[in-house]
């Protein structure tokens, strides 16, 4: 509602502005559109639950504004819960990237295996300064949901060089079954 205001005051003054904020807003309206269509599903996406985590993400990257790729090494199927807490953190660093970025590409990483499931995302854009800029609702987001399941992430990033967010997530061996 904001960015509307924003970009209906802006019309008359700077059309070319105001073209561009109502096009992030169009994005940003199927985005959360989109998001609402999963809760109504039960928070667990479809794909996600017939296909894994791989097929899942592959699935958004191709949806992506901004060129992805997924690469996935051990992954099998997991506890739901997991599943969904990498699977939303993934979409959620996506979502920073197209929005903060500037980036041209970004590569998602899955890795299975040694107890654990972890994953990256490493985008080619601007990159901020991590040790002095405090972590964002998204991030934090992120660092709280993996937390409540016992897993951890890291975001590495510095001006001009472009960011990865890893995460990681403990798994008994006998959960990372692979399909």
């Amino acid at each position: 509602a904001v960015k509307q205001r924003l970009a209906e005051g802006i019309v008359r003054k700077d059309p070319e502005k105001a073209a561009s904020m109502l096009a992030e807003l169009q994005q940003d309206t199927s985005e959360a559109l989109e998001n609402l269509r999963d809760l109504a599903r039960g928070i667990y996406p479809p794909l996600l639950a017939d296909k894994g985590l791989t097929s899942a993400l592959e699935a958004h990257a191709r949806k992506s504004p901004v060129r992805s790729e997924v690469q996935a090494t051990g992954v099998g199927r997991y506890p739901q819960e997991a599943e969904a807490a990498v699977y939303f953190c993934c979409l959620e660093a996506l979502q920073n990237v197209a929005k903060y970025a500037d980036a041209s590409r970004v590569a998602i990483t899955l890795s299975g295996g040694n107890a654990e499931l972890a994953f990256s995302v490493a985008d080619d854009g601007r990159g901020f300064d991590a040790a002095t800029t405090p972590l964002g609702a998204g991030l934090q987001n992120m660092a709280d949901r993996l937390a409540a399941l016992g897993g951890s992430i890291e975001v590495r990033s510095r001006p001009g060089e472009g960011t990865t967010v890893t995460g990681r997530l403990p798994v008994r061996a006998d959960e990372g079954r692979m399909v």
